[in-house]
């Protein structure tokens, strides 16, 4: 028997995708503003102009190099993270990829959306016939830093100065994880 739908869970899906519908975009930038407006917006501070929001979303897509992941509680887009092969002139890397721009807004979170979106990016990079991640993340992403950690991924670097926020540097963590 099913919860009443007061008690409802909500649906939650992720997938690999190569185009976003005029929805999809806004739901995408919606909820990356929600995101960098809680501190995890993989770099900007303040949320930039819709525009360039929309901009950059598009022009994820339109990289080879990049893979787009997108999570969705009830049909909506409420997290992402790409998947960014080394360039095609650096074969020694080509068994690695680069886990980046990972987020799930704050509205989002505590549905299991953020290690549904590991586990898609792994298996697309396994697909893909890489057997290592990299990523990188501020030492202020706590809840990131231990879902990573939990999920195995193994810090092998620090850097005092990775980023520069609020008038200070903000130290950035290295991680790997071998998934073949």
């Amino acid at each position: 028997m099913s919860p009443p739908s007061s008690e409802r869970l909500p649906k939650t899906s992720v997938e690999t995708i190569r185009d976003l519908s005029n929805g999809d975009l806004q739901e995408l930038c919606d909820a990356t503003e929600a995101a960098i407006e809680s501190g995890g917006g993989f770099g900007w501070l303040s949320p930039p102009p819709r525009k360039t929001l929309q901009d950059y979303w598009n022009g994820v897509l339109l990289i080879p190099e990049r893979e787009l992941i997108v999570g969705r509680i009830d049909g909506v887009i409420a997290s992402s993270c790409q998947i960014v092969r080394p360039p095609r002139n650096n074969e020694a890397q080509r068994f690695t990829c680069h886990l980046n721009t990972f987020f799930v807004a704050p509205w989002a979170r505590g549905n299991g959306l953020a290690p549904l979106m590991l586990d898609e990016a792994e298996a697309f990079a396994r697909t893909e016939g890489f057997n290592m991640i990299n990523l990188d993340v501020r030492s202020t992403q706590t809840d990131a830093i231990r879902r990573y950690e939990a999920a195995g991924y193994i810090r092998f670097g620090t850097h005092p100065q990775y980023a520069y926020a609020d008038g200070e540097y903000v130290t950035g963590f290295y991680y790997y994880k071998e998934v073949k």
